[in-house]
């Protein structure tokens, strides 16, 4: 087995516009690499996971940590699998569903900062959640997964229904 790196992620949108348009919920991300920047520094709520768990119940486990709410029901579409630039596979489901940003109560991580300092401190994975549109996410978004939000626009534009039931669990 591969020691590659692998992450699965759920990215919500919900329809705006009578059904013309949609929007997808993003986070940026926390810590004091990410707290002053905008532009590349959101991202679909994801994580890595092993070779022992299944990327759907990484994705539905990743998505409660990092917003603190487990994820909606309903159903799931896929949209494939991307390789970023430092060489991890992020896999993303699609659910069509509404959040509140506001009942956001992400998990935390634990790091030296300042660095050197031999001071461990306690940031939050995701310090925000945003409803944005598809251009708003393409600027905000990492490079790496803005393809994820094309791929549910071309899902959206041609009104495919090739979405998988999945089980809660």
């Amino acid at each position: 087995m591969s020691s590659q790196k692998r992450s699965a992620g759920l990215l919500l949108f919900r329809s705006t516009d009578g059904g013309a348009g949609f929007e997808v919920f993003i986070g940026h991300m926390g810590g004091p690499f990410w707290a002053r920047r905008e532009a590349a520094a959101w991202s679909v709520p994801k994580g890595e996971y092993g070779p022992d768990e299944e990327p759907e119940a990484a994705a539905r486990r990743e998505f409660e940590e990092e917003f603190g709410h487990p994820a909606p029901d309903g159903v799931w579409v896929p949209l494939g699998e991307s390789r970023q630039t430092g060489g991890k596979s992020v896999v993303v489901w699609a659910l069509e569903a509404d959040v509140d940003p506001a009942r956001a109560e992400p998990g935390t991580f634990t790091m030296e900062w300042p660095r050197g300092s031999g001071v461990q401190k306690e940031f939050p994975e995701i310090d925000r959640f945003a409803w944005c549109t598809p251009d708003e996410a393409a600027e905000r978004l990492v490079a790496g997964q803005r393809v994820f939000v094309e791929r549910l626009a071309e899902h959206v534009r041609d009104g495919r229904r090739e979405a998988v039931r999945r089980p809660r669990g």
